[in-house]
Parts: structure tokens; C-alpha cells; sequence
């Protein structure tokens, strides 16, 4: 019942208080990921879980946002066109434009608008209850997986993935567009000489913060919106009583609104428009 939380919270407060009292409730519990198939290559663990299901599920919807927004078609222009031109402006003017020279728009707007529409989809899909979980019930002899919400984006290993891609293009492309002696004499600010044996490793470990950061940001933000949201709704189950529904669920669906409205978009559009500008600074290291 844990699992199905969200859904349920408007029939907490008609249910008899003996059916809702469970004594403990572990919302940490739902972060948790158990191999569905273990695969392990050497030290490498590829296994898959729920959050590699819902990474993949999250790519199949992207590609078929991307393709039913973006396609055009002869003749007036609908409100699906208009949505598609609504997120490539967006994508264009307030990310792409802003962060990457002119001369690399072409080769990297594909990338960041991608990134921005592929972590939207995550972050969304982290808030609709889902089959796809490790908990199990039973119906008709069969064994069915229990719905439950949860973020692809609220494991550190899924945003630090994320920002390393970043991390490697933008060097990458700081050392094609400028060499590797002028892009990293580009890390070393004019000062004193004396200064440089503590400016230079500090610039360096600049660079690596901005993997940190972007993984982070994204990383803190989705696991901190859904553990206040199954907090709230635990706490009817640790108190043993649906008498506190009636504050936990008010609470719960405002930070629930609060994160689907606006958390869910500004996240995608930051850690978008970051890995803009960390490229863009990189092939124009003088700007």
C-alpha cells in the first residue's frame, strides 16, 4: 500500500483507521535498486533495475515526443506543431543561443535540446505511478508488480552519468577548436607568477566542480521532492492514525504540484542550459 500512497491519499481519510495503521514506514525504501537481471562485466555492474527500466522507457518517449512534435505538415498549424515550436525556441533562444558561440550552434543543439527534453521526460515520469517496481502482489496466481512512483534522476549514478557526458564534450571540444596548449593555458587567469602554484590546482579542481554541481543539482532536487512527498504520506502510516491525513495529504499534493509544475521543467532547463555554456566556454575559452 506503500507504493500506491499517491493514488490512494484521497481514501485515506474514508478508510477505517485499523486498515491504514501499519506501525513503520521507510521511505528510503523506495530509492533502493535490486537487479531485475544481473549482468556484471568484470568490476562493472550492469545490471538491470527499475531505474534502467525507466531510463529506457524515458528514450522511447522522448523519441516519440521529438517525433510527433517536430514533424510538420502541410496546412494550418495545430496546437502539436505549436508545442513543438513553443520547445525548439525554447531549446534554441534561452539555451542554445545563450550558451554556444554561433560557429558551434548546428553541432551542438541537437545535444543540449535532447538533453533538456530527454531529463524532462525522467523527471515527469518520476511522479506518475508506474508498474515498475520490486514489490509484488498477487491476483489470479499471478504475480503482478505494484504501482509506485519513483525518479530515475534521484540516483547520483544516472546524473553523474548525465554530467559526464558533458564533462567529456566540453573538453573535447576546447581542445579541437583550440588546441590542447591554448585550451588549457585558457584554465590559468592572469596573475602573479607567485600566485600560480595555487591558482593553477585550484582552476583545475574548477573544472571537475562543474561535473560535481551538475550531477548534484539535479541529483538533490528530485530525491528531496520525493522524499518529502512519501514522507508526508508516511507519516499516516507511522502514527498509526488517518486523523493526520488530513494535514499530510494537503501537503504532500502541494509539494507534489510543486514539483510536476515547475521543479520537473527548471531542472531539465538548467542542467541543459549549464552544459551549453560549460561547451560553449570551452571552444571560445576567451569569452
Amino acid at each position: 500500500m506503500r507504493r500506491v500512497a499517491l493514488l490512494l491519499a484521497g481514501l485515506a481519510l474514508l478508510a477505517p483507521q485499523a486498515a491504514m495503521a501499519k506501525g513503520e514506514f521507510h521511505p528510503e525504501e523506495e530509492f533502493e535498486l535490486h537487479a531485475w537481471v544481473s549482468i556484471e562485466l568484470g568490476p562493472i555492474d550492469m545490471s538491470i533495475n527499475k531505474a534502467v527500466a525507466y531510463l529506457l522507457l524515458a528514450a522511447l518517449l522522448t523519441c516519440l515526443i521529438g517525433i510527433g512534435l517536430m514533424r510538420l505538415r502541410r496546412g494550418p498549424v495545430t496546437r502539436r506543431q505549436a508545442l513543438g515550436e513553443t520547445i525548439y525556441e525554447v531549446a534554441q533562444v534561452q539555451i542554445a543561443e545563450q550558451g554556444l558561440p554561433t560557429k558551434a550552434i548546428s553541432r551542438w543543439f541537437p545535444y543540449v535540446a535532447s538533453l533538456m527534453l530527454f531529463i524532462w521526460v525522467v523527471n515527469m515520469l518520476g511522479f506518475i505511478p508506474l508498474p515498475l517496481s520490486d514489490e509484488k502482489f498477487e491476483l489470479f496466481g499471478i504475480e503482478w508488480p505494484t504501482f509506485g512512483v519513483y525518479a530515475a534522476t534521484s540516483s547520483l549514478s544516472v546524473t553523474l552519468t548525465l554530467a559526464l557526458m558533458t564533462f567529456v564534450f566540453t573538453h573535447v571540444e576546447g581542445i579541437r577548436y583550440n588546441g590542447p596548449v591554448r585550451y588549457f593555458k585558457s584554465w590559468i587567469p592572469d596573475v602573479p607568477k607567485a600566485l600560480l602554484p595555487l591558482i593553477i590546482p585550484l582552476e583545475i579542481l574548477g573544472q571537475f566542480m562543474r561535473l560535481i554541481s551538475l550531477s548534484v543539482r539535479l541529483f538533490a532536487n528530485m530525491l528531496a521532492g520525493h522524499m518529502l512527498i512519501l514522507t508526508f504520506i508516511g507519516l499516516i502510516f507511522v502514527l498509526e492514525t488517518v486523523v493526520l491525513a488530513v494535514i499530510a495529504v494537503p501537503a504532500a499534493t502541494a509539494f507534489y504540484l510543486f514539483e510536476v509544475v515547475i521543479v520537473v521543467s527548471i531542472q531539465a532547463f538548467i542542467f541543459a542550459a549549464l552544459s551549453a555554456i560549460y561547451i560553449g566556454s570551452a571552444i571560445e575559452p576567451e569569452h
